[in-house]
């Protein structure tokens, strides 16, 4: 019987190139263990990010790999996934109970943030993550009724200090509606509003999430320097669409998330084509290959571009997002894809060097 060679297993391993991580599973640290008992070969991995939906192939195509290498009778490969917290901004501290913080921000409105947040989160509690999402717009929340949460819906109060967030498909939501009520219009000064933020942050009694996905409101005010200082964000996407005016906005979104050291996981081009539902022509109607541009401009991936379809915006308003409406559809699909890139680029550090520290000049 032809001896093993360990290191020819590890390169049967190492064949698989992992499309989120972008690199091998070897050379990013997920082989746990390697066992060699005469023709049998047992290999545990695991990924660094959410991706309960693709694990069982992995094994699959990594057990054929093994089993391709000489002297090797039977292999039982295992693939499991574990979600760990990432670095921040330096001088921020954690947030009990919540692993890592992604800001999904616009520099403008209009371009379908927060259909992207709703969206990304499901996605995310999809492949088996524990997931928040936090309504950072003050003055126009939007959660609750995205996520199909019946108007009146009050968080219960733990303890005269902690607010129990609903939970809706699966994830814990937290908006200021459940506060105020849907019709209440929030006619506040910025520090008001800042206050009002980390009050929803901070005394929220998160239930040990892998990800809270915030919300936030557009451009590049209060809100977004109140996360930046006081929260530890992970990491930040930002939404735009193909258009001029867009693209101008979103640039100045990546340029406030680099000067406060938090780095934009990626960028999304929300209604990228239009598709008429009569006859199939596909037409660019807010332009094309912005959010393509934008991405090669800063470096950053483009982690998805969305169709513009009535589809999307009807389920949204009905209270069940596409990916919960419908989960095998193309868009659902492309979510799921946006899901599992974001959670890897958070595992491989998203570019971070270090921890800096907080630094926000005038210029």
């Amino acid at each position: 019987m032809t001896a093993i060679d360990r290191s020819a297993v590890e390169q049967a391993l190492a064949r698989y190139q992992d499309p989120y991580l972008k690199t091998d599973l070897l050379s990013a640290g997920c082989l746990q263990s390697l066992d060699i008992d005469g023709g049998r070969v047992s290999a545990q991995l695991t990924l660094g990010y959410a991706a309960g939906n693709i694990v069982r192939g992995i094994e699959q195509m990594l057990t054929v790999a093994v089993e391709d290498v000489a002297g090797v009778d039977s292999a039982t490969v295992r693939v499991d996934w574990t979600v760990r917290a990432a670095p921040t901004q330096g001088g921020v501290p954690g947030l009990a109970n919540v692993k890592n913080i992604i800001a999904v921000a616009s520099g403008k409105g209009g371009v379908g943030k927060s259909t992207t947040s709703v969206n990304l989160a499901l996605a995310l509690a999809g492949e088996g993550a524990r997931v928040g999402v936090l309504d950072a717009d003050i003055y126009g929340p939007s959660m609750g009724l995205m996520l199909g949460v019946p108007e009146g819906t009050r968080p219960e109060v733990r303890d005269e200090k902690w607010f129990v967030p609903p939970r809706a498909h699966g994830v814990q939501v937290m908006t200021m509606a459940f506060l105020a009520g849907d019709k209440t219009p929030m006619a506040w000064r910025g520090p008001m509003v800042s206050g009002a933020l980390m009050q929803l942050l901070t005394q929220t009694a998160w239930d040990d999430l892998d990800y809270l996905v915030v919300d936030m409101p557009p451009g590049t005010g209060d809100i977004q320097l109140t996360l930046a200082q006081k929260a530890p964000v992970t990491g930040s996407v930002i939404v735009t669409t193909p258009q001029d005016i867009a693209l101008l906005d979103a640039r100045k979104g990546i340029e406030m998330f680099r000067k406060v050291n938090i780095p934009v996981v990626g960028v999304v081009e929300n209604m990228a084509v239009h598709v008429c539902s009569n006859c199939g022509h596909a037409e660019h109607l807010f332009g094309e290959g912005g959010g393509v541009r934008l991405s090669e401009e800063y470096g950053v991936e483009l982690l998805g571009s969305m169709p513009l379809s009535m589809m999307i915006r009807e389920q949204a308003d009905g209270g069940r997002p596409t990916v919960i409406a419908e989960p095998e559809s193309q868009i659902s699909l492309l979510y799921q894809d946006m899901a599992r890139h974001v959670a890897a680029r958070l595992a491989s550090g998203a570019g971070q060097s270090g921890v800096p520290n907080i630094s926000i000049s005038d210029d």
